[in-house]
C-alpha cells in the first residue's frame, strides 16, 4: 500500500483511442485522479464510469486530470468504450495484476463470467508530483466514493489549502 504523501509507481498504460498514457508525463493544474475499475463484467463499474462521464467537466474545471483503467484486454476495453456512455473518459486497459498490487489494490479470482483475475476498485488523487494525496481502495464492488463527495472534498482542499492526511 502506498501511503499519502508517498510517490506512486509510474504507470504506462494503453488507451482505447490508440494512445499511451504515462503518469510521469501528467501535468495537471491541481491533481490527477486515477479510477481503477473491475472491468466490463461489472455493472457497478458501468454505473460509476457513466457517472464519471457526467461529472467530467466538473473535474476539469477544478484542474483535475482524469483517467479510468482496468486489467481488461484491449478487445474487452474497446467493447466497454463502445457500449457504455463514457465517450470522453480516457479509458486504459491491460493493467498488469503485478502493477495493481504495487498500488495496494485488491485482486479477485473470477467467478461465473468474470476474467480469471481482475482488480477491485480504487480511486487515487495524486499531486502534480505523483504523490498520493487521497486514496480509496475497496475489496468489493460496493461502497465506492460518490463523485459529488469527491468534488466537494477537492473544493475544500483547494479553498483551505488542506494537507494530505493518513501518512503517519
Amino acid at each position: 500500500m502506498i501511503k499519502p504523501r508517498e510517490k506512486t509507481p509510474d504507470l504506462n498504460i494503453q488507451l482505447v483511442n490508440g494512445t499511451q498514457w504515462k503518469l510521469s508525463e501528467q501535468s495537471p493544474k491541481n491533481f490527477t485522479m486515477i479510477l481503477f475499475y473491475r472491468g466490463k463484467h461489472c455493472p457497478v463499474c458501468k454505473k460509476q464510469l457513466q457517472e464519471l462521464q457526467a461529472s467530467l467537466s466538473k473535474f476539469t474545471e477544478r484542474g483535475v486530470n482524469v483517467i479510468a483503467m482496468s486489467s481488461d484486454t484491449e478487445e474487452v476495453a474497446q467493447q466497454t468504450y463502445k457500449e457504455w456512455n463514457i465517450k470522453d473518459v480516457p479509458l486504459g486497459y491491460g493493467l498488469p495484476i503485478e502493477e495493481a498490487r504495487k498500488w495496494g489494490l485488491f485482486i479477485s479470482k473470477g467467478i461465473k463470467d468474470e476474467p480469471e483475475h481482475f482488480i477491485e476498485p480504487g480511486l487515487f488523487i495524486l499531486t502534480p508530483e505523483s504523490t498520493v494525496y487521497w486514496e480509496s481502495i475497496q475489496s468489493m464492488p460496493f461502497g465506492r466514493p460518490e463523485f459529488k463527495d469527491v468534488l466537494g472534498g477537492i473544493d475544500y482542499i483547494l479553498k483551505a489549502d488542506y494537507p494530505a492526511r493518513g501518512e503517519a
